[in-house]
């Protein structure tokens, strides 16, 4: 489920390499990966909020974020985006996208957002029993937006620790 980091793909010496074990945080990167059908809604605030926790945190190079769909849409949700704008948070250029069975294997966790009974074998998965945001008005999208949101850190918090200054 993790990925070794090589010396060698960053361009480095080899031979210049810190003498690290295997084990070490640092050398390894969790996938997270938050999906649903569409991809236009509760995946992509979710793939959001992760992707700045991840960046508040410093995680850049240990935390890499997938999201997709089993059938995703052709746009996100307009009121996603202007719901995520409105803690800002830009996702005007995403694309719903599909997932597949190995970027879901691959991962290290998997939410899905109240539209699974999915189970893989390694992976920690949690269904997140949340309403679908599209085609309601704003106000009722702000609580689902402020629940994944909360989830979102407590999944960095559970897996990274809690931040500093949270």
């Amino acid at each position: 489920m993790t990925t070794p980091t090589d010396a060698t793909d960053a361009g480095n010496d080899p031979a210049d390499a810190t003498d690290e074990t295997d084990d070490e945080p640092a050398d390894e990167t969790t996938i997270l990966t938050f999906m649903c059908v569409r991809n236009a809604g509760r995946s992509q605030m979710a793939t959001a909020f992760a992707e700045r926790e991840r960046d508040r945190r410093g995680l850049g190079d240990r935390v890499e974020i997938r999201t997709g769909g089993t059938a995703p849409a052709d746009e996100v949700h307009s009121v996603v985006v202007e719901a995520l704008a409105e803690v800002g948070l830009d996702v005007n250029d995403r694309t719903p996208r599909e997932i597949s069975d190995e970027s879901l294997a691959e991962s290290d966790f998997v939410a899905t957002m109240g539209c699974s009974t999915l189970e893989l074998d390694g992976v920690d998965t949690d269904d997140w029993a949340l309403d679908d945001p599209g085609e309601r008005p704003v106000e009722e999208v702000r609580p689902i937006r402020d629940e994944i949101e909360r989830r979102v850190i407590a999944v960095f918090d559970e897996r990274f620790g809690e931040r500093d200054g949270a």
